[in-house]
């Protein structure tokens, strides 16, 4: 992990100013007006999407633990397989070390936290038929008649709803307990309708700093059972006998008198069913756990658009269909995917899933690829965020690992082809509040919930403090500013948020009256020294442009300050706004744009890494929201970034060659010249390209949630508080 210093004491004077700021500001909503009395708390670093062996992963539930909280350090952990049916015993833990028989012509990566490579593929082999490889059927007492539910394969699959309910919950919390850190069960869903959500139901759970008698996930087990498009079950979860049923629900669909669940999805007979399902899914967590549930939408873009007849896809309109349904547990997604090592980045492509035998038989997915690791939905400045961001809604930005496998590599070792651990390339970093006691997970959801939580990549930044401050027109300006910065730079040194009344956060708004004047104050960390990354030669990247930066070393070049007007919700009644696919009127916000940039002439920085910068926003006079990016690459970086630093797609920069590499490869876009770039990297002709996990260490990138801005005579923000 890079290192990390304490930001060095200055002069400032900063309690007397605190004081007088509270007298004389102008109106501030009650997020703002009561700063000192909001718990205290600490950001956290997370990761709720990713996969073991009880779903197609290649870990046992114990070692993915472990990699992702001890190795790399995260602070939480959800995990979160697919539903449906699996036939590997994933809380079997790996067997003994086994050295690499050097007959494989392998090499172990030796260096840094990683022990020698134990396995030539990710994880165990399945083939082999070890550790958590090993079938339920073959190691249950009573063998097949111990799996419950319908279901014919063999060996016999094992529904995840007992998966979670009988095995996986108990893992769980044995683990979060002895580590003392905060580990529940959650899903991966397969949504109706759709592709892919991270959800959890927390209730019935009991993870650290919970002790004494046991929880439970049955709650999490039934949404599987009731909810999950791949789980065909009729059995009613066994002798649960669960009904799917939800209280004073207005849906036509009814439910199968056997199984008690809606079935079918979307179709060509059945139109929209699947959505209509997932619609039901989210008011039934909302009447089961309306405070300890979450629903994000993950890879949104991958899948291509949504198709009434089929299985895959979100538009802007199913977002806002979730959102109005439930606000309080669908409020965000995960538009910066897992699998940023993957030869196409993120798993995005044009005409994805076709092949040789097949080459028209995939979809685009929307955008054609990510752009800098992030999908277009978030990525685009004036898209379909900036449009849901423009209603003040709540809707906030989420990063995951959704990890499988290192490809070909082993999972011990440091290289990866495919995936990074959870925590050793993208965290989501939430302010968890925790007054004097532990950090929860309800405290996390909670945090989650707030907005007041941002992502990155790569420890480009491991800290921030982001505020929007009403300027008080007593204190003059460069004291004013002096005031601001101070708290930014004081708050993101202790890893938390600046606690001064008249001043609001990410997930916030501040409420002034018109022609008031508001101060943005941001204080980012670049932390100093090393990240996980393996590769210590330059990033091929900046060799570009005659810049030498060590890969595992990368420096915060830049940081954007986005901002648009907020012109209030669409009604559902308003086609024209409410529906549409990406670049459709539905899905813009025209008022989007770069506010400002901050980079070296600008920003005031320590030798420990701190970035401190400010700017006014004078005489505000309609309601508007600022967020924030960053990244390692200046603007104009051939193939990653444009004139005004937006990012470019990264399918553009090392395409993907379908059906296993059969046809010829085409070169990549940049070249890795070194003698120390690795051999799996894209090489055509004896060229090595940027591609594959270097591809994802030289182009890093954070995002901020928004801070909102209402002015008391122009829209109001209903979805911040």
């Amino acid at each position: 992990m890079r290192n990390k210093f304490a930001l060095r004491q200055t002069t400032v004077a900063v309690a007397s100013l605190i004081g007088f700021i509270s007298v004389a500001t102008v109106q501030v909503a009650s997020a703002a007006e009561k700063a000192n009395a909001k718990p205290a708390g600490t950001y956290v670093t997370g990761d709720f999407h990713n996969h073991s062996t009880c779903s197609d992963g290649s870990l046992s539930m114990q070692k993915l633990i472990d990699k992702s909280v001890k190795t790399f350090g995260l602070d939480w952990y959800v995990q979160a397989d697919h539903g449906g049916s699996s036939a590997r015993n994933c809380t079997l833990r790996e067997d003994p070390f086994e050295p690499v028989p050097s007959a494989l012509g392998l090499t172990n990566s030796t260096t840094g936290p990683f022990p020698p490579a134990t396995y030539p593929t990710g994880g165990q082999p399945a083939s082999t038929l070890k550790g958590p490889n090993q079938s339920w059927e073959s190691t249950l007492p009573g063998g097949r008649a111990a799996i419950k539910g319908d279901g014919t394969a063999v060996p016999k699959r094992m529904w995840v709803w007992q998966e979670i309910q009988e095995f996986q919950y108990k893992v769980t919390e044995d683990e979060s307990r002895a580590r003392q850190k905060p580990i529940w069960m959650g899903l991966e869903q397969n949504a109706p309708g759709h592709e892919h959500v991270s959800m959890g139901v927390l209730q019935g759970q009991r993870p650290w700093p919970q002790s004494g008698v046991s929880g439970n996930a049955n709650l999490q087990a039934q949404y599987e059972y009731c909810f999950d498009r791949s789980d065909t079950d009729t059995s009613r979860g066994a002798e649960n006998q669960w009904d799917c049923s939800v209280a004073g629900t207005t849906s036509t669909d009814a439910l199968s008198t056997t199984a008690r669940k809606i079935t079918g999805n979307n179709s060509a007979t059945t139109l929209d069913l699947g959505h209509r399902k997932t619609i039901e899914g989210l008011k039934w967590l909302k009447e089961k756990a309306p405070t300890t549930s979450y629903f994000v939408p993950a890879h949104l873009e991958r899948a291509g658009v949504y198709l009434a007849n089929n299985n895959r896809g979100y538009n802007i309109e199913h977002l806002r269909n979730f959102n109005n349904t439930a606000p309080d547990i669908a409020f965000g997604f995960e538009s910066m995917p897992g699998h940023q090592a993957s030869e196409n980045r993120g798993e995005y492509a044009p005409n994805r899933g076709a092949s040789l035998s097949n080459p028209t038989g995939g979809f685009d997915s929307v955008g054609l690829g990510t752009y800098g690791g992030t999908g277009i939905y978030a990525a685009k400045i004036g898209g379909v965020w900036d449009a849901l961001l423009g209603e003040g809604r709540k809707w906030w930005f989420f990063a995951s690992s959704d990890y499988h496998n290192r490809g070909s590599f082993g999972a011990d070792q440091r290289e990866s082809d495919q995936d990074f651990f959870p925590g050793e390339y993208q965290k989501t970093y939430v302010m968890a509040r925790k007054g004097t006691s532990n950090v929860s997970a309800e405290a996390i959801i909670d945090g989650l919930r707030s907005g007041n939580s941002f992502a990155g990549s790569g420890d480009l930044i491991d800290r921030l403090a982001f505020v929007a401050c009403a300027a008080n027109p007593a204190i003059p300006r460069p004291a004013f500013k002096a005031l601001v910065e101070k708290a930014a730079a004081n708050a993101a040194l202790k890893n938390g948020e600046v606690r001064i009344n008249g001043c609001a956060t990410m997930g916030e708004k501040l409420v002034v009256a018109p022609g008031a004047d508001v101060v943005v104050a941001i204080a980012v960390r670049d932390p100093q020294g090393k990240n996980f990354s393996p590769y210590s030669f330059p990033n091929p990247s900046l060799k570009q442009i005659n810049i030498t930066q060590p890969l595992d070393m990368p420096v915060l070049d830049h940081i954007d300050v986005i901002g648009g007007n907020v012109t209030g919700f669409v009604s559902p009644t308003d086609t024209a706004k409410y529906a549409g696919i990406e670049g459709t009127a539905a899905a813009l916000n025209t008022s989007a744009e770069i506010k400002k940039l901050f980079n070296s002439t600008n920003w005031t920085a320590t030798t420990d890494g701190l970035r401190v910068m400010s700017y006014r926003i004078p005489a505000v006079k309609v309601s508007q929201y600022v967020r924030l990016r960053g990244t390692n690459l200046p603007a104009a970086t051939p193939f990653e970034t444009d004139a005004k630093g937006n990012p470019l797609n990264d399918y553009d920069l090392s395409p993907f060659d379908d059906a296993a590499k059969a046809e010829a490869q085409r070169p990549g876009k940049v070249v890795c010249a070194d003698a120390a770039c690795p051999a799996h990297m894209r090489t055509v002709n004896g060229v090595k390209y940027s591609s594959l996990d270097v591809a994802g260490w030289a182009d890093l990138w954070f995002y901020s949630n928004p801070v909102y801005i209402e002015v008391t005579n122009s829209v109001k923000v209903v979805g911040a508080k």
